[in-house]
């Protein structure tokens, strides 16, 4: 929450011109899981809670799982607003996930949306269904298919049920668009 409000309140003010969709989007990809995990990795977290975990346990593997580095995170920046209060934490959190913002501004990666807004001008709507899922609970690996009336457009695989379902819209927008109008519609 507090590292969501901190980010909302940095870019609300900086992009006036982003509709409420586009900066919920930006704050969205700019705080989440994989954003959160390079932030703690690059204050050292990862290290710290090895340090921290008691003798007869080995946090190494912990702290290789993305989920819960990036809890660990938010759990950090939720100790320090209690520790110091938000006017204090919102600029280190800004400052901390800088790069993150800056990166979901370059490169947005919500393929779902742009696919559907590209099916809508044809009067088609699209559903995902999860294919297949495999591995165990810490490590599942999941296959999405984007589906127009029943028929197949695309299938992606990824380590969460949206990443899947992002990976199938992806590939679907190269069916559906021409890679000039795929690269402009994904911001790059």
């Amino acid at each position: 929450m507090v590292l969501s409000l901190s980010v909302s309140t940095d870019i609300y003010p900086r992009f006036p011109r982003f509709g409420a969709g586009r900066l919920t989007k930006l704050r969205a990809q700019a705080v989440s899981r994989g954003p959160c995990a390079e932030v703690a990795r690059e204050l050292g977290l990862a290290e710290r809670v090895i340090a921290a975990a008691p003798e007869d346990r080995d946090a190494t593997a912990l702290v290789r799982s993305e989920r819960i580095l990036a809890s660990v995170c938010e759990a950090v920046i939720g100790a320090a607003y209690l520790a110091f209060g938000f006017e204090r934490v919102a600029p280190a959190v800004v400052e901390a996930f800088a790069e993150q913002v800056a990166d979901a501004l370059a490169h947005p990666v919500d393929y779902k949306s742009v696919l559907q807004e590209r099916l809508a001008r044809r009067g088609e709507i699209v559903a995902y269904r999860i294919d297949s899922e495999e591995g165990p609970p810490h490590q599942r690996s999941f296959v999405a298919v984007a589906e127009v009336a029943g028929r197949e457009l695309g299938r992606g695989e990824g380590r969460t049920k949206k990443a899947a379902e992002q990976a199938a819209a992806l590939q679907a927008l190269g069916d559906v668009e021409e890679p000039a109008a795929l690269a402009e519609a994904a911001g790059g």
